[in-house]
């Protein structure tokens, strides 16, 4: 039996003319492994397809050539497994799947005016991006940057009386959630729809911030009760439910699938560091979530196929986009020539929203998506830092 083992495909031989078996052997000739995107079923997170030849044994003698030539089609089967993508992947197609994974920028952009920072938040189905940007003065407005390019005026907040409203989250209807703040500091969430505003607060609550909206309307986000402890909530065909990560002061809630089944977010625990979550459909709480070397980490966005993006920061002080499969599947994008990428948002199609700061500290937003499959294995690790009494939602 022979093969190759560092061989890429489609592979080729140059010598040749015939190989001479000896004895009986069996040859297995393997093909190529891919990952189609654009046909992966929702709910997983990639199928690889990969095809196995068998040809009979050899006839003494019978070179490679002749045996293929007078195989008959009956002799010839081929297996096709299609399988979830999963990490134990050994020998060849384990190199080939840890090489595959990327994520691809398709353009850059920035909200229209001299010295905007722009901070893309989320990404629709239809290519629209919703946002946040800040002008050389400190004044904060949302944006929707539409998918041919064109941005809307600058979304304020009736209400908002100190210069900050921010785009938050958008659904294929095009309706916009967000939050605005008020002078005496704290957040309210509102809701922008057919160029109508409606506040949301949570009941009882000091401070709201309404951070995602899914397609079927269900949306996500924070608030503040009256004890002062920070919680995430999710509202369900009109049913608030709050929850917490257990002894953390703040939990967020940043976005939910169409299917319920997945929200994601960060808590920041009693010293201070943030951390990603998960909850499922049964409201089981997954925590932390935190890449090898992070020092805080913060999930932003989630799609219909489980894939979640975010970003960490390092001990050096460099803060890396984040990619990342529940429940260990990580890997990092660096925009290149940043010292600071975030990936904020991602559409089932696997369109990415995100920023990058340049060496003036100025943000941009980029578009991109996502090709193969990203596998590195998570590891956690404490950290040690301070506790805020109530933490703004990070962008």
């Amino acid at each position: 039996m022979f093969g190759w083992t560092a061989q890429k495909f489609p592979f080729t031989v140059k010598s040749v003319p015939e190989l001479k078996i000896g004895e009986p052997h069996v040859v297995t000739v393997t093909g190529k492994a891919f990952y189609d995107i654009a046909h992966a079923p929702a709910d997983h997170f990639a199928n690889w397809i990969f095809c196995f030849y068998h040809i009979r044994p050899f006839r003494n003698g019978d070179s490679i050539k002749e045996v293929i030539n007078i195989m008959k089609p009956k002799q010839i089967f081929i297996s096709i497994l299609a399988v979830p993508f999963v990490f134990l992947l050994m020998g060849t197609f384990a190199q080939q799947a840890a090489n595959a994974g990327s994520i691809e920028v398709i353009t850059t952009f920035d909200y229209p005016g001299t010295g905007n920072s722009t901070l893309p938040q989320k990404i629709n189905e239809r290519g629209d991006i919703v946002g946040a940007f800040t002008d050389s003065s400190g004044v904060t407005r949302g944006f929707v940057r539409f998918s041919d390019g064109s941005f809307s005026d600058p979304i304020v907040d009736p209400n908002d009386s100190v210069g900050f409203t921010e785009g938050r989250g958008i659904n294929n209807s095009r309706t916009v959630v967000g939050d605005y703040s008020t002078s005496d500091g704290n957040l309210h969430g509102f809701f922008l729809s057919g160029g109508t505003f409606t506040g949301f607060d949570v009941p009882d609550a000091t401070f709201t911030a309404v951070l995602s909206i899914n397609n079927p309307g269900d949306f996500a986000g924070t608030f503040v009760d009256s004890s002062g402890l920070q919680q995430a909530f999710v509202s369900v065909g009109g049913t608030i439910t709050s929850f917490s990560i257990p002894a953390a002061p703040n939990t967020l809630a940043y976005d939910i699938t169409d299917s319920k089944r997945l929200v994601v977010g960060y808590y920041v625990d009693a010293s201070g560091i943030p951390h990603g979550y998960y909850r499922n459909a049964n409201g089981a709480l997954t925590f932390p979530i935190d890449p090898t070397d992070s020092v805080g980490t913060i999930l932003f966005g989630d799609n219909n196929r489980k894939w979640v993006v975010g970003r960490y920061a390092d001990a050096s002080g460099v803060t890396h986009g984040l990619f990342f499969v529940p429940p260990n599947n990580f890997f990092t994008f660096d925009f290149p020539g940043s010292t600071f990428t975030s990936l904020n948002g991602i559409s089932n199609q696997g369109n990415i929203c995100g920023r990058y700061v340049d060496a003036s500290g100025i943000a941009h937003g980029f578009i991109a998506r996502v090709r193969g499959t990203p596998p590195t294995n998570v590891e956690r690790a404490d950290r040690a830092g301070h506790a805020d009494a109530h933490v703004m939602p990070a962008r």
